[in-house]
């Protein structure tokens, strides 16, 4: 999929290469996505690699990375505009990989919780529909516990893809594979598979 000619960069790297469903990349200088909350600034300089969806899509992707610098990041993205996103994955916090996720409506919140597997090799969904946002997060592909569940703007479409930003450094080398786009699963809340 990472091969395909209809994905586009928001804030391409410098350096990236992408063929059939693997992408590797290295995160420029000071990039992030954050609006306002606490720290007071914009930042929308993030990577980015989008792909439309319609109104009400499931979004799989196994993310690889080496996570040791503060707010190192990396995952998956949902946005409609600058003002209205999700960002999602592993973030370097507190000295330790973190299950972090932050919601953009206008302002940014941020959500984090001590993540237990190894947080080099991990995987995220989320799906989107009915104006509800519900991400899960796996350790092995096969057990999906829910991570989060939010309210999320409706609209006729959306941008869904993998993330990365360094806000306090460059380099962080990031592979992205078995990324899936298809129609809402529509399981039960509470159904982990």
């Amino acid at each position: 999929m990472f091969g395909r000619s209809d994905g586009v960069w928001l804030n391409e790297p410098k350096k990236w290469s992408g063929k059939d469903n693997y992408l590797e990349l290295e995160t420029d200088q000071a990039t992030d996505f954050w609006r306002e909350t606490h720290y007071g600034f914009i930042r929308d300089s993030g990577h980015f690699l989008a792909f439309q969806a319609g109104d009400a899509f499931t979004a799989e992707l196994r993310v690889q990375g080496d996570f040791k610098a503060l707010y190192d990041q990396a995952g998956l993205m949902v946005r409609v505009d600058e003002r209205c996103w999700l960002k999602a994955g592993i973030e370097f916090s507190d000295g330790r990989a973190m299950l972090s996720s932050v919601l953009t409506a206008g302002q940014s919140d941020w959500a984090t919780a001590p993540y237990e597997h190894d947080a080099s090799d991990f995987r995220l969904r989320v799906t989107v529909a009915h104006g509800v946002l519900r991400l899960q997060a796996s350790s092995d592909g096969k057990m999906w516990p829910l991570m989060r569940l939010a309210p999320f703007a409706k609209s006729f479409s959306y941008l869904v893809g993998p993330m990365a930003c360094t806000p306090e450094r460059s380099g962080l080398a990031v592979a992205f594979s078995d990324f899936r786009l298809q129609p809402p699963l529509g399981r039960e809340l509470h159904d982990l598979e």
